[in-house]
């Protein structure tokens, strides 16, 4: 989709939707290309014990909590 400046102010829900569709949005000045819109990429989301980290250490038969709690500990037991 091209969107003037005017289009902007005037036609933000018809932009907006654009977005939705997963379209980029050519935005013109006096008719030439000042920039480009892009839809937001969604995050997907996981969970902590699927993260790829946890399965570095096939050796170790922690959980995924016990694992954090020996990273997160003081460096020095006092």
């Amino acid at each position: 989709m091209k969107a003037s400046i005017v289009d902007l102010r005037y036609k933000t829900k018809d932009i907006l939707k654009a977005l939705e569709r997963n379209e980029s949005v050519t935005v013109l000045y006096h008719g030439k290309v000042r920039g480009v819109i892009t839809p937001a990429r969604h995050v997907s989301t996981m969970k902590v014990s699927e993260h790829p980290f946890f399965g570095m250490a096939n050796s170790s038969n922690n959980s995924v909590l016990e694992e954090l709690e020996s990273l997160r500990k003081a460096r020095h037991d006092l």
